[in-house]
This record gives C-alpha cells, structure tokens and sequence, in this order.
C-alpha cells in the first residue's frame, strides 16, 4: 500500500514548484487585466473555452464574472461555450468536435470581444480552430496553457505559458490567473465607482 502522507506531501511539493514560476507571468497577467478591462468597457464579454478540467474552469471563470467574484458588483459580460449541450451534442454528431468551439466563435464573437481559450497541452484543435476563428473576426485572444505552448502559442495574441508538464499543476495556475483577474476587475470596478 503506497505510503498516503508522503503521496499528499508530493503533490503539495509539485504545486510549490509550478507556482514559484507564477511570478514570471506578471507582466502577461497585467496585458490580460487591460484587454479585458478595454473589452467591458466597449461593450464587449469575455469568451471562455477549454476541455474537460478547463471545460470547468472556464464556466467556472465565467460565473465568477457573471454573478461576482467578492465585491458587490453589477454582472461583467461573460460566457463559456462549453454549457450549451445541445450546441455540442449537435455540433459533434453533424459536424466534427475539432470545430465545436470555432462555430460558437463565428456565431458569437465581435471585435471588441477577449476569447480565452484554456488547454494544457496547446494541442486541442478544438480550441487552436476557434482562436484561428476570433482573430479573423478582430478579438482580442488569449492562451492559457501549459508545457512547451503547442501550436497556441502561435496563435492567441497573448499566449500564458505555464511551463510544467503535469495536467492539474497547470490547471491550478490557469485557476490562480483567472481569480487573481476577477479580484483586479473588482478593485477596478468598484474602485472607479
């Protein structure tokens, strides 16, 4: 039976490790706050998509956007296009899964939009399509991955690195970004009313 406590003392271990990288990504954070801060304040919303774990953190990110994060706000536009299963049971059976998002993106996103599209590989064609798909259409996109980048990294105009190779440290840090961005739009907003 393996030994529980040194299992959890690990883990814990892997997360210290992937967080002492967070630091390098300040400057990228603070790019993200601006475009989205930019975004609102034109009328636009904040578009989120990942796969299973991020399929969850985007609608997760997007509630908090949407109903609030801590401060006492008024809702900021957001939306996931990972909630709407009838969109992806028939966009998967008619068409192919590579493009369920992309088709969303076409349907739904204008210039003044941000698409955040998270994957830890930077390999989904899902995601890698529809952030193809929201530049051709002038918004602002925005990588949250993992790894080496993939072939994201090429294309969101802000591509967020996390460079380790385990799935769940990765997605821990995407999560760390996505509420760290909910508490700077807090402070934003109810610092300026």
């Amino acid at each position: 039976m393996p030994n529980l406590t040194q299992s959890f003392l690990d883990s814990l271990q892997r997360h210290r490790n992937a967080f002492a990288a967070v630091e390098a990504h300040q400057e990228q954070a603070m790019q993200l706050l601006e475009a989205v801060k930019q975004c609102l304040a034109q009328g636009g919303k904040v578009v989120w998509m990942g796969n299973g774990g991020s399929a969850a953190d985007s609608q997760h990110l997007a509630a908090e956007f949407m109903v609030r994060y801590k401060a006492e706000r008024g809702p900021l536009a957001s939306i996931a296009l990972t909630t709407d299963t009838s969109i992806l049971t028939a966009h998967a059976n008619d068409y192919h899964f590579d493009s369920v998002f992309e088709r969303q993106v076409r349907g739904l996103v204008r210039p003044q939009d941000v698409v955040i599209g998270l994957t830890t590989s930077g390999k989904s064609p899902n995601i890698n399509l529809a952030l193809q798909a929201a530049n051709e259409l002038g918004a602002y996109t925005v990588a949250l991955t993992g790894r080496d980048g993939g072939l994201v990294k090429d294309i969101a105009k802000l591509p967020i690195i996390v460079k380790n190779d385990e799935t769940a440290r990765i997605q821990e840090v995407h999560m760390f970004i996505g509420h760290w961005l909910c508490e700077a739009l807090d402070a934003a907003i109810v610092g300026n009313n």
